[in-house]
């Protein structure tokens, strides 16, 4: 079972001077604990159920960017881009980048997108949800023809490319994991199965168990080996959890047949201790 870390709040006690030594000290700490990744949210507004719109937020990427100067071993992805905010070539390229600039440790998260509010606010267009899953789908098309190193004109309904070309190309190969946010039954899982090579769940035992038994019912149609996909889950992280609770968790999804677990930041306040305790669950549930 891989462990990762998710920050999805930059408002520390010591105010926006504080974001950029605090979120390095993160980084580096849960790099140095042996955590497998670290994500960070595609949101320019503070989101719903973690904080006021006001609150401080990073760009994804820059973030990222930050943070692989500062690591050494850790992966490093956006949970998950929104396919509306960035044209898929500038994209792949920014994916890209930070492959090549951290040593081949990103990811490419990316989901159909979600919050309206903070699109509208900022003038980044935001179809409806149909045309949404349109543009992912064709994000993902150009995705794997720009990794293949295929120039060859794209023509789709939104998007058209006369020459897709990606130089250099990412240093992991055959290219860094493409993962899908979300669970939807009849389109997100689809795409999955068709195109990614990680999923992102949440919800559960009962809830997850059933979305994976749809996802296999997916690649059984799209003649993909359903091994293939690593099954990720996003759970927040509670400092009043011991070690052996969380591992015995961790336990019951590695049952389920997932292969790693991403951890949302406990407590602002005070991130170094959440890191700590994933590094202790992260040394023992390594033994699995």
């Amino acid at each position: 079972m891989r462990i990762g870390l998710q920050v999805p709040s930059f408002s520390y006690p010591d105010g926006p001077q504080a974001i950029g030594p605090v979120f390095g000290q993160i980084a580096r700490d849960a790099d140095q604990a042996g955590l497998h990744s670290l994500w960070v949210m595609d949101h320019f507004f503070q989101i719903r159920g973690v904080g006021e719109p006001e609150e401080p937020m990073l760009e994804a990427y820059s973030a990222l960017s930050y943070a692989a100067a500062l690591t050494e071993r850790i992966t490093l992805g956006v949970l998950v881009s929104g396919v509306v905010h960035r044209y898929p070539a500038v994209l792949v390229k920014t994916v890209t980048t930070l492959d090549v600039l951290s040593g081949g440790r990103a990811w490419l998260g990316i989901g159909a997108a979600w919050n309206e509010e903070e699109c509208r606010a900022l003038g980044i267009p935001f179809p409806l949800l149909a045309e949404r899953f349109e543009r992912l789908e064709e994000t993902l098309q150009i995705t794997h023809r720009m990794w293949s190193g295929d120039q060859s004109p794209y023509e789709g309904t939104h998007y058209r490319l006369e020459r897709p070309l990606n130089s250099l190309p990412p240093l992991r190969r055959p290219h860094p994991p493409i993962l899908i946010g979300g669970s939807g039954e009849k389109k997100t899982l689809r795409l999955v199965a068709k195109y990614a090579d990680a999923c992102n769940f949440l919800g559960g035992p009962a809830e997850l168990l059933h979305k994976l038994d749809v996802l296999r019912e997916h690649c059984a149609r799209e003649d993909r080996p359903f091994e293939e996909i690593e099954k990720t889950s996003t759970s927040r992280l509670s400092l009043d959890s011991s070690v052996g609770e969380i591992v015995d968790g961790l336990g019951q999804l590695a049952e389920l047949g997932f292969d790693q677990v991403i951890h949302s930041l406990a407590d602002v306040r005070d991130p170094r201790a959440s890191v700590a305790l994933l590094g202790q669950v992260a040394e023992e549930a390594g033994s699995w």
